[in-house]
């Protein structure tokens, strides 16, 4: 006898993306908004070293929800895959590729950068070598890092959600509002990276346009497929 395989309807897989995108928002939301957000003192070494020795569980805590973030992340690309493909195979795989290379990816690895700045403040093996001053001076390096890190990071998202609104915008199962924000929230994404890389003086500008952008663009999608789903018609318009 052959066991049947139910596969999940379109609008079940699409609230099980809205789930996990908002799991997304919550942990990636804690570890740079409240962790390093709340830690990090720009341009206060001392400061910025007291704070991350003073809550090294809290730091950690900040890496691991980093972890399930860009775990998640990587889900919720083939969730979409799943989704779009029927609309344009191709271009749902290059999506799926370009959020992969993105957060789970290089922002995971980048990560390392973010575990690095508590390891050097312990100052121990090799790192006796280096007075307090100069393990803090490192510190705030492997922060630039992983500043920089998030940046790159940032322009491979930014494509995927370029595709992924292009994708939805021809897709009869999302409204085309909803493409339209996600395409805005991708202009935002790739100002911030590109912006700070050609021209840093801007850098609190671009941040401001890629966290309105972002919370819009992303947030509606997010509450969309949650409440609504996507609508049971046919994927290709």
């Amino acid at each position: 006898m052959t066991e049947q395989i139910t596969t999940p309807s379109p609008r079940t897989l699409a609230r099980v993306t809205g789930i996990f995108y908002l799991l997304i928002f919550i942990t990636a939301g804690f570890a740079e908004g409240f962790v390093r957000g709340g830690l990090v003192v720009p341009g206060d070494a001392a400061t910025t070293a007291a704070n991350i020795q003073a809550s090294e569980g809290l730091w950690r805590a900040g890496f691991v929800a980093d972890l399930i973030a860009f775990t998640l992340d990587a889900l919720v690309g083939i969730l979409f895959y799943i989704l779009l493909k029927p609309v344009n195979s191709t271009l749902a795989l290059v999506a799926l590729v370009l959020r992969l290379l993105g957060h789970p990816v290089i922002a995971t690895v980048n990560l390392l950068n973010h575990f690095a700045a508590l390891h050097v403040l312990a100052g121990t093996g090799h790192l006796a070598a280096f007075t307090p001053d100069q393990l803090q001076a490192l510190m705030m390096v492997f922060l630039d890092l992983h500043g920089t890190g998030y940046l790159l990071a940032g322009v491979f998202f930014g494509l995927h959600l370029t595709v992924l609104g292009h994708l939805m915008f021809r897709s009869a199962r999302f409204p085309r509002w909803v493409a339209v924000l996600v395409g805005l929230a991708a202009v935002g994404y790739l100002i911030e990276s590109f912006g700070t890389f050609l021209a840093p003086g801007g850098a609190d500008l671009y941040a401001m346009i890629v966290l309105a952008s972002a919370v819009l663009g992303e947030m509606v999608l997010t509450l969309y497929l949650l409440i609504k789903g996507v609508k049971t018609v046919p994927a290709a318009t």
